[in-house]
C-alpha cells in the first residue's frame, strides 16, 4: 500500500495527490508539498479505491457524518441505511462509532456498504469487549487494544480517532482545575481516564505512541488525534485541561509526521462564538497548520432539538477561520440516537455551513457557484439555478409545489417580483455582465 506521506517526502506525486488536485483545482505539486509538511492528509475509501478525499490547508472544508449502534438501539440494517443516506446526501467521510452488537461485523459491513472513507474510535471496541468479558472496563488489556487497532486498519478503516493526548499531566490539570460545568463528554476519553486512575498507569496510547504511528503508517490510515477532554459546555471552553490536551495533540501530530504517519488534530465540542477563531489560531500555530477536525462546534448549550442549526453557526465560523473537517450534528444531538432523517438533515446543514465558511476562506474559488447562481436568478434561468444549488431536488420540490400562477419568478412576490420589474425598468443599469 502506498503511503502518501512517504511518497510526498520522496518528491513523488501519487495518483491520489493528482485526484485531490483535480477536485480542488490546484496544482499537484502544491498538494504534494503540503502533505510533506503535514498540512494536508489524504483519505481513501477502501471499497471504491477511486473515492479520494483531501483534507487540509487550501482545500474545501469537508463534512463528516457519524453513525453507529448504542446499547439501547442496536440494528445493523438501520445503520447501513444511515450510512447510505450520508453518502447520498453528500458527506465526504463517515465515522462508524458503534458501541453494541458484533462490532467486527458491523464495522466490516459499513465499510462494504459505502465508498466513503470510514473512520472509527478503537477505544470503543476495546472497552466494549472488556466490559462484556470482565464486567469491568479497568481490566482492559493494552495489548488487546493494539491488536484491535491493527485488525481495524486491516479491515479498511481510513482514519482513526485515537486518544493519545490524554496523559497523567492532562489529568492533573483537570484535578487542579477542580470543576467543569459540562463534565466529560467523550465516551472514549472518559473510559481511558477511568482506566488510568483505577490502574494508576499512564495511557498506553501516549506511552507507546510510536507503536500507534507504526501500525497506522503500515496501512496508510490517517491518525486523528482524539479530543478526549473536549468541552461539553461553552463555559468550559479553553479551560486548562482542554488546552493541555490540545498542546500535546499538536506536538503528537508533528511526531507522527516525523514517523511517516499522516495525522490531523481534533477540536472541541462546545465553544462560544468569540472563542472559535482563537481556538483555531492556537491549533494551527502549534501544529504547523496540521488539518483540524472540528467536532461541531456548538456555540450555545440550550438548542437541543435544533442543535444541527446551533452547530451550523459554529461550523460556518470554523470553516471561515481555517478548520478543515467538520463533524455534522443532527437534530437528535443530546437527545437520542439519530435516525435516517436526522442523518440527512445533519449532512445537508453541515455542508451548507462549510460552504458558507469556504466562501470567505477560499474566496475566488468556493464562491464562484454563488456568483453564477445570482446571475441565473436575475435572468429567471431556473435550470442554471438548479445546476448550481447544493440541494436542487429539495429546491425544485418547493418551487413546483407552490409555483407562481402569474409570474416566471416564484410565488413569494408574484407580479410584484423585484427582478421582473427591474428587468423592465432598470435593465440598462443592471446588465451585470462583469465577472
Amino acid at each position: 500500500m502506498i503511503n502518501q506521506l512517504e511518497a510526498a517526502k520522496k518528491g513523488k506525486i501519487t495518483e491520489e495527490m493528482e485526484a485531490v488536485a483535480r477536485q480542488e483545482d490546484l496544482e499537484p505539486e502544491i498538494i504534494r508539498q503540503r502533505i510533506q509538511e503535514g498540512q494536508i492528509v489524504i483519505l481513501k475509501g477502501r471499497k471504491n479505491q477511486e473515492r479520494i478525499v483531501g483534507i487540509g490547508m487550501g482545500l474545501r472544508t469537508k463534512v463528516n457524518a457519524s453513525i453507529g449502534t448504542s446499547t439501547d438501539i442496536c440494528d445493523l440494517e438501520h445503520e447501513k441505511r444511515k450510512a447510505r443516506i450520508a453518502e447520498e446526501t453528500g458527506a465526504d467521510t463517515l465515522m462508524e462509532l458503534s458501541a453494541a452488537g458484533d462490532l467486527d461485523e458491523i464495522r466490516r459491513s459499513i465499510i462494504e456498504e459505502v465508498s466513503l472513507p470510514v473512520g472509527n474510535v478503537p477505544l470503543y471496541q476495546a472497552f466494549c469487549d472488556t466490559i462484556k468479558k470482565y464486567k469491568d472496563p479497568s481490566k482492559m488489556d493494552p495489548e488487546y487494544l493494539f491488536e484491535l487497532i491493527e485488525r481495524q486498519c486491516a479491515d479498511g478503516i481510513a482514519f482513526m480517532a485515537i486518544h493519545c493526548g490524554i496523559n497523567l499531566f492532562t489529568i492533573e490539570r483537570m484535578k487542579h482545575q477542580g470543576y467543569r460545568y459540562g463534565g466529560l463528554c467523550s465516551k472514549g476519553g472518559t473510559l481511558m481516564i477511568q482506566w488510568m486512575m483505577k490502574n494508576n498507569r499512564e495511557n498506553p496510547l501516549f506511552e507507546q505512541f510510536e507503536r500507534v504511528c507504526d501500525i497506522l503508517k503500515k496501512y496508510d490510515t490517517v491518525l486523528s488525534l482524539g479530543n478526549g477532554i473536549r468541552a461539553g459546555a461553552i463555559h468550559d471552553s479553553l479551560d486548562r485541561a482542554q488546552m493541555a490536551e490540545l498542546v500535546l495533540n499538536c506536538e503528537l501530530a508533528e511526531r507522527a509526521r516525523e514517523r511517516g504517519c499522516q495525522a490531523m488534530v481534533e477540536g472541541p465540542g462546545h465553544v462560544p462564538l468569540d472563542e472559535i477563531e482563537a481556538n483555531i489560531i492556537l491549533q494551527k500555530k502549534m501544529s504547523n497548520n496540521a488539518p483540524y477536525y472540528m467536532l461541531g462546534p456548538l456555540p450555545c448549550d440550550i438548542g437541543a432539538g435544533w442543535d444541527h442549526v446551533t452547530a451550523a453557526i459554529g461550523a460556518a465560523q470554523s470553516s471561515m477561520y481555517g478548520a478543515d473537517l467538520i463533524c455534522y450534528i443532527t437534530p437528535a444531538e443530546h437527545l437520542a440516537l439519530p435516525d435516517e432523517k436526522d442523518v440527512e438533515i445533519g449532512v445537508k446543514v453541515a455542508r451548507l455551513a462549510a460552504h458558507i465558511g469556504d466562501c470567505v476562506k477560499l474566496k475566488g474559488r468556493a464562491d464562484i457557484p454563488d456568483k453564477e447562481i445570482s446571475k441565473a436568478r436575475r435572468a429567471f434561468n431556473w435550470k442554471a439555478q438548479f445546476d448550481k444549488m447544493l440541494f436542487p431536488t429539495d429546491a425544485r420540490a418547493i418551487l413546483e409545489s407552490r409555483r407562481s400562477l402569474t409570474s416566471k419568478g416564484c410565488s413569494m412576490c408574484g407580479e410584484l417580483c423585484a427582478l421582473k420589474n427591474a428587468e423592465v425598468t432598470l435593465n440598462q443599469f443592471l446588465k451585470g455582465d462583469k465577472i
